[in-house]
């Protein structure tokens, strides 16, 4: 068993096939994902991974976090998280989880929190059709109706459907599939919504209802420590073209001398002898 990550809704869009097709889909970021502690059997009882995610200012932090991320030696995270995972599936303290932890074609679950709608009526909470337009009703058109019985039991019973807080639950969207990962950005293209509004955090793990993706990197997908052949530019190759002289633009001294031409035989066409004064223009005669 893998661990799960910690990513970011940003929000959706869709992606075009190759057959034309488009698919919606709910874009997940991967916010520096890092492995913050972990949980040994032999010592703790269990196996576990602690994940953390996203940048938080040391002053926003309690002090007793303050101090596990030192002695982890890693930046405090704005969100840290647990995971239980196999014996051979611990990784050590300090390690990045990159976008290829999944791979297209996989089923996911992903678990959040729904947007919150507040205080709703029972019409919009549960649907109901409410009470007739006309015939005698009046001013409770979206109204529940009755909620109780009569004398006996003379109370209403528990989980009654009435108006009351509507969302902000825990929910998990079970199978969801991802359609494509982003390596360089750290996103995650999951077919379909997911619980949560724009910029929450949602815990993304391999599917339990059906068998893991042949494909999946065990124990886990890990940043690579750049090298300096990678970070140093790699040449362009430029594709020339035969006839060069065709393409390019001319010279700056060429242009020059061509523009200078015939500006000095339109000069010396409109000078007049001296001693002589311009000739004027017939047609302004008279």
């Amino acid at each position: 068993m893998r661990t799960g990550v910690i990513a970011k809704k940003v929000g959706m869009t869709r992606l075009f096939q190759a057959d034309g097709r488009h698919v919606p889909v709910t874009v997940l970021q991967l916010d520096d994902v890092q492995v913050v502690g972990r949980r040994e059997t032999e010592r703790d009882g269990y196996a576990a991974v602690q994940l953390g995610a996203g940048k938080a200012k040391a002053k926003n932090v309690a002090k007793p976090q303050r101090v596990a991320f030192g002695k982890a030696e890693v930046e405090p995270k704005s969100r840290v998280v647990e995971f239980r995972v196999a014996d051979d599936a611990l990784l050590d303290v300090g390690a990045h989880i990159s976008a290829d932890h999944f791979v297209p074609g996989q089923l996911v679950d992903v678990a959040g929190v729904t947007q919150g709608k507040g205080f709703a009526g029972a019409m919009k909470r549960w649907g109901f059709g409410g009470l007739r337009a006309t015939h005698g009703v009046s001013v409770s058109h979206r109204s529940h109706g009755s909620t109780g019985n009569r004398q006996d039991p003379g109370r209403v019973f528990k989980n009654k459907k009435m108006a009351g807080h509507m969302g902000a639950r825990n929910r998990t969207q079970q199978n969801l599939e991802i359609v494509r990962t982003d390596v360089e950005r750290g996103l995650l293209f999951v077919k379909g919504s997911v619980p949560g509004h724009k910029g929450s955090w949602c815990l993304v793990k391999d599917a339990v209802k059906v068998p893991a993706h042949a494909d999946l990197p065990y124990p886990a997908g890990l940043k690579q420590a750049a090298t300096p052949e990678q970070e140093a530019p790699a040449e362009v190759e430029i594709n020339l073209v035969e006839d060069v002289a065709v393409n390019e633009a001319p010279a700056v001294e060429e242009t020059q001398a061509v523009e200078a031409a015939p500006a000095a035989d339109t000069a010396a066409e409109t000078a007049a002898p001296e001693g002589e004064a311009p000739a004027a223009d017939e047609s302004k005669e008279g």
